[in-house]
């Protein structure tokens, strides 16, 4: 379990597709051949079966498309701010990915937030690092590493600059929760809809809006896993808890009345899950049968 909260903290959700520039180059594809059939050779390389037609890829194989975040900042006279924010922010045309990493990168270089992911520690973080390189971008503060101790150092697998929520929760394996599994048991949205998204469909279609929508979505749900853990591990009390979700409503709520219109399915979700039958109050350990019998 994490040993702290941050007075600042980023929980962030990256979405990317096959690169078919990285594709042509590595198998020598001619330049006239489309991105879907690029797309094909490279699955069809990494191991494609009828079962199975679109394996997972190489991150440094894959275009990284969109990122979005939630930020928490606890100011010094104890407000408390939230807003989501995502990249890129216009729909009309993808994002140069050079400029999408190093803007990302540059903001967790300057400020040093407390970054909190789901499987990032072996899939977000790699790509961005990877993709980084291929694009020929300088992030130097974010790779700045603490001197004494851990600090903000994002590379530290022992420190809380960066929490990573799965490998936190449940490690690998079998048994090992998706993040729309694990979020629905808790009764925050997975995915929103009848059926899982389909990244690289909506960016051979060029609809770009719903990717980065998806990317909304698996943020807002990622800080949602990190509230709840958060409490049980003891940093938020019940009602700080319950101050902390309203406040999550809250900005989801704003974004809706700015025309955020996307937000208003992810919201319906979490109060359809919410009107379910109530979770078992949360009693404190000390407080449990077993707790007693123990120290009788």
């Amino acid at each position: 379990m994490f040993k702290s909260v941050g007075r600042h903290v980023c929980a962030f959700d990256l979405e990317w597709a096959p690169d078919p520039a990285s594709g042509r180059r590595l198998y020598g594809l001619p330049a006239k051949a489309s991105d879907a059939e690029v797309f094909e050779v490279m699955w069809e390389k990494a191991g494609a079966t009828a079962a199975k037609p679109r394996p997972h890829l190489k991150t440094a194989l894959c275009r990284v498309v969109a990122i979005s975040a939630v930020i928490r900042e606890q100011q010094t006279n104890g407000e408390m701010h939230l807003r989501l924010t995502t990249l890129p922010r216009q729909f009309d045309q993808p994002m140069d990915e050079g400029e999408l990493i190093a803007t990302f990168l540059g903001y967790l270089g300057q400020h040093h937030p407390q970054l909190v992911g789901f499987n990032s520690q072996t899939a977000d973080l790699p790509i961005l690092l990877q993709r980084g390189l291929v694009a020929g971008i300088s992030a130097a503060e974010f790779c700045r590493r603490a001197e004494k101790g851990w600090g903000s150092d994002y590379f530290s697998r022992h420190g809380d600059a960066h929490i990573d929520l799965k490998s936190t929760l449940s490690g690998w394996g079998i048994a090992t929760p998706a993040l729309h599994e694990l979020a629905a048991a808790m009764g925050i949205p997975g995915w929103v809809g009848p059926e899982p998204p389909d990244v690289v469909d909506w960016w051979v279609k060029g609809d770009l809006r719903a990717i980065v929508e998806q990317s909304q979505y698996d943020a807002l749900s990622t800080y949602l896993v990190w509230l709840k853990t958060a409490r049980f591990a003891g940093f938020f009390s019940p009602d700080q808890y319950l101050e902390e979700e309203d406040r999550v409503r809250g900005m989801v709520g704003d974004r809706i009345a700015q025309d955020d219109r996307s937000l208003i399915r992810y919201l319906e979700q979490w109060n359809s899950f919410q009107n379910q039958p109530a979770e078992a109050p949360i009693i404190p350990l000390a407080a449990t049968p077993l707790a007693a019998d123990q120290s009788a």
